[in-house]
């Protein structure tokens, strides 16, 4: 076979020139265009920016063509590749480019303060125009790949930073081959598949994929992260994918934003990949109930190791607890804290986990101490924590930094969330540490907890886990979070918790209050269960206690529960909107509709309105009540037959209805959309 990535793309290109090879989007190279663009980059590195053997590149990993054109083309040149994350700070980005000192940075971040720090910068986007201008005129064509050494390095991969200071795993030419060796056979990835790839293009998953199918000759689709299962949805439509490659974390989101799509659109998939961490027990579960079409592959790796560990969940069934076994080629040993190798078949005789193999990195750039307390006699030792059965699979228990011992029991942090998940109010957890207030266990587990809907019941929780744990492993404290704190690739931060801990102990950020509001979802779809007329006149007077502009308070609440009238009004709505051209997403059965209208003359109309419906919104959701801002009859307040309507109403002509909060008990439970966490900004910066 081919023993390097570039080697094997210049073959496909001989072998099947028009097959895809890159699709985002609307941009398709196959593997004819990928090689001709790649040569054409490699010759503008070489001839403009004097780029050699040798030679280190920074480059900003986006999820574009771009990026993978590039780092093709740094490869062909036998340059040494250094990704970067594509959101990194400034300085981060600043203390990597004079740590590693590289010979350019290819990057379209606006770096004006870096200008007096004498970097040699060049444009990305504007370098790959150029040569797929140049591409077309046969630029680079006479460029002939020499394949390298293969112990020298190939790229340079910079670790999440989550457990310490980020390093730079060194991958040598070997190690990559042996890699996508892994992955090719730990998954079974084919020749013929388009695997999606919404993960980012400088971590260890995302590369390790994305080579491995140009190894082999398959298609890869980026995309830019996983914010909408909509583009998820029409991706793996209209490219016909065939493979997925997610972390634990983003399927978990995935599976709640599609909800009864989710079968629909993820069984059109032969496998699904799961890398950087381990699906929850729970999910494992679902999603071999709901996928049974669908391989689901979890899978161990690091960015010193790559993929190494690899679980079919769906035919190992009474495996879902493990990591999976070593793929061929990878060894695998427990060790003491003396690092002898032990037998550990149990909780209590596990031990730190060492591999050893051709995919493991050399070592870490300019780091002697960390590469030979990592790199002992040829196999590369880990701080995870594991033990193993009798059939060979590994069981994780955790960061050795992680394991709590209780009163001299080990109790793993993940058995106690795998466990505690299975709690039907239990959206996802995580447990740490803690120091015992009595002073008597030395530490004791601490439990937080992200509630699936709005209601939690302490006590049934506490009964749930006793009935199915042993008591020294029962958490003592159960804090209430609305999210748990995850890195760029959505990996737990217990870091984080432990400092959440530190400064706030069992003390909630999560009171009635917000969690109302940050629990509150769209309800579309509504039981016939009526809605008493007490509740309906407190949501009112919620609205009527929302600020106004000068306390003028110009708005007026018509509140609407007949359900012929209710039928009318949807009927009228949706019949005018599509002859005015105007977006109507339509409602299924709500028990009551509340017109919120206000006067056109009142300039902070569409302001107060909104603070009043959300007022009313929020005041349902305290009670159970399921509602949705439906908000086309703004737009054709004044068309005729909708103003004879709102007048049956007795709405003023003065007014317009700005919303339309529709109410009800939820027939399903509201998707969980994605939200764009970016939008904060702190002035000072960092403050």
């Amino acid at each position: 076979m081919y023993r390097t990535i570039v080697e094997a793309i210049l073959a496909h290109a001989v072998e099947e020139p028009d097959k895809l090879a890159v699709g985002f989007k609307k941009h398709q190279l196959t593997y004819r265009i990928l090689t001709k663009q790649v040569k054409a980059f490699a010759y503008r590195l070489q001839t403009i920016y004097g780029i050699k053997k040798g030679d280190l590149i920074m480059i900003s990993a986006v999820s574009k063509q771009d990026y993978v054109v590039a780092w093709l083309a740094i490869q062909f040149l036998g340059a040494v590749s250094v990704p970067l994350d594509k959101t990194a700070k400034d300085t981060n980005i600043l203390e990597i480019y004079e740590f590693i000192a590289p010979q350019l940075l290819l990057t379209d971040r606006t770096l004006n303060s870096w200008e007096q720090q004498n970097i040699n910068k060049a444009s990305l986007k504007e370098l790959y125009s150029e040569s797929v201008k140049a591409a077309e005129f046969k630029e680079g064509e006479k460029l002939i790949y020499q394949i390298p050494d293969m112990e020298s390095v190939a790229e340079i991969l910079f670790t999440t930073g989550t457990t310490g200071k980020p390093k730079g795993a060194m991958l040598t030419y070997s190690n990559i081959y042996a890699s996508a060796h892994n992955t090719w056979n730990g998954i079974g990835m084919k020749s013929s598949d388009k695997v999606l790839l919404p993960l980012p293009l400088n971590h260890s998953v995302g590369m390790r994929v994305l080579r491995t199918a140009l190894y082999i000759g398959a298609s890869i689709v980026i995309q830019n992260g996983f914010t909408f299962a909509k583009e998820l949805e029409v991706n793996i439509s209209e490219y016909k994918c065939t493979g997925l490659v997610s972390v634990p974390a983003s399927i978990e989101v995935v599976y709640r934003q599609m909800q009864d799509q989710f079968a629909t659109v993820m069984g059109k998939l032969r496998y699904i990949e799961i890398g950087a961490g381990s699906l929850s027990y729970d999910m494992k579960k679902k999603l071999v109930k709901e996928l049974p079409d669908t391989f689901i592959y979890n899978t161990w790796g690091s960015t010193e190791t790559g993929g190494a560990i690899f679980l079919n969940v769906s035919i190992n069934p009474d495996k879902l607890t493990s990591i999976g076994k070593p793929v061929d080629g990878v060894e695998l040993k427990v060790v003491d804290k003396k690092g002898n190798a032990i037998k550990a078949h149990n909780i209590d005789t596990a031990g730190r986990m060492a591999l050893r193999g051709k995919m493991q990195m050399k070592g870490y750039f300019h780091l002697p101490k960390q590469t030979a307390e990592t790199l002992v006699d040829g196999w590369l030792y880990t701080n995870d924590i594991v033990y193993t059965d009798e059939d060979g699979y590994v069981y994780m228990l955790g960061r050795a930094d992680d394991i709590i011992n209780v009163g001299g029991e080990k109790v793993s942090p993940v058995e106690v969330e795998n466990i505690a998940a299975e709690f039907e109010e239990i959206r996802e957890c995580a447990c740490i540490g803690a120091d015992d207030p009595e002073g008597i266990l030395g530490r004791v587990p601490i439990l937080y907890v992200v509630l699936e809907g709005t209601e939690f019941h302490k006590e049934e929780l506490v009964k749930f886990l006793a009935d199915r744990m042993e008591r020294y492993k029962l958490p003592q404290q159960y804090v209430l979070i609305q999210k748990l704190p995850r890195n760029r690739m959505n990996k737990l931060n217990r870091t984080e918790l432990y400092r959440l801990w530190k400064e706030n102990g069992a003390e909630e950020m999560m009171n009635d209050t917000v969690q109302t509001i940050l629990n509150r979802r769209s309800i579309r779809e509504f039981t016939e269960q009526n809605i008493p007329k007490a509740y309906l006149e407190m949501i009112a007077q919620c609205g009527i206690y929302a600020p106004s502009g000068h306390n003028l308070q110009t708005w007026r609440f018509t509140v609407i529960q007949d359900q012929e009238q209710i039928s009318n009004l949807k009927e009228t709505t949706a019949r005018v909107a599509k002859e005015k051209k105007v977006y109507f997403y339509g409602f299924q059965n709500p028990n009551a509709v509340i017109l919120v209208s206000n006067d056109r003359k009142n300039k902070n109309a569409i302001q107060d309105s909104a603070c009043a419906a959300e007022n009313m919104m929020l005041a349902a959701q305290s009670y159970g009540i399921g509602s949705v801002w439906q908000n086309t009859l703004h737009q054709i307040s004044d068309e005729p037959e909708i103003r004879e309507l709102l007048q049956k109403y007795a709405v003023p002509d003065s007014h317009i209805v700005w919303a339309a909060v529709l109410m009800g008990y939820p027939a399903k439970q509201g998707k969980l959309l994605a939200k764009k966490m970016d939008t904060v900004r702190w002035f000072p910066a960092g403050q």
